[in-house]
């Protein structure tokens, strides 16, 4: 397995490129701008996209997904149907619509050539939230950050579901490595010891 950064748009979401070398696939996760350079950073890891997966559906997650659907129009995009915002004009504009994505969840698997995707639902950030972990690796979008979490004023927001999903994290087993949606990496036990968020959510009964 190979994890790929790229820090994309004005406020610096994280966009990984995850591969399988030996297979020479790779999923995209949370393509938020410059599909252009995503593109090519995909074309440089000489793997085949089979896959772009979106930890939730705010639009500095999805911003580049049109664009490298022209580039790659076979390509499946996921993301979890809560988080898709219909008719409603307001929250189109913070839940850009994807036509044809596939709704995915709790427990639901994606392969990435020999890789294995999990998917956690993790809501609080936004109600369809989700927690993809493959191996050793947490890519937590907005929920789990470096020293904080996610903020939960946003529509479909929830502190209470946030602190749940916090604890659920914090209580799996190992030090596994924490992509988060923005700002550096970190690992679980980093968080656990120096997180105030996870330790309140990992202290609630």
């Amino acid at each position: 397995m190979k994890i790929q950064t790229l820090q994309v748009g004005p406020i610096g979401t994280n966009c990984y490129i995850l591969c399988d070398p030996e297979a020479a696939v790779c999923a995209v996760i949370d393509p938020g701008e410059e599909a252009a350079r995503v593109a090519a950073a995909v074309k440089e890891s000489g793997c085949t996209p089979c896959a772009i997966l979106l930890t939730h559906g705010h639009y500095d997650h999805t911003g580049a997904v049109a664009a490298l659907r022209e580039q790659w129009p076979d390509i499946p995009v996921y993301l979890s149907r809560l988080d898709q915002a219909g008719d409603n004009p307001y929250l189109r504009e913070l839940f850009p619509p994807i036509a044809g994505a596939v709704d995915y969840g709790e427990g639901d698997t994606i392969a990435v050539g020999t890789l294995t995707v999990e998917v956690l639902s993790t809501p609080g950030h936004s109600e369809g939230s989700v927690t993809l972990r493959c191996g050793d690796a947490l890519f937590c979008g907005d929920t789990l950050f470096a020293g904080s979490c996610g903020r939960t004023d946003f529509p479909g927001g929830s502190m209470k579901k946030i602190l749940a999903s916090l604890r659920r994290l914090g209580r799996l087993e190992g030090d596994l490595a924490v992509y988060p949606g923005h700002m550096e990496p970190s690992t679980l036990e980093r968080e656990r010891m120096w997180n105030p968020y996870l330790q309140q959510a990992i202290q609630m009964e």
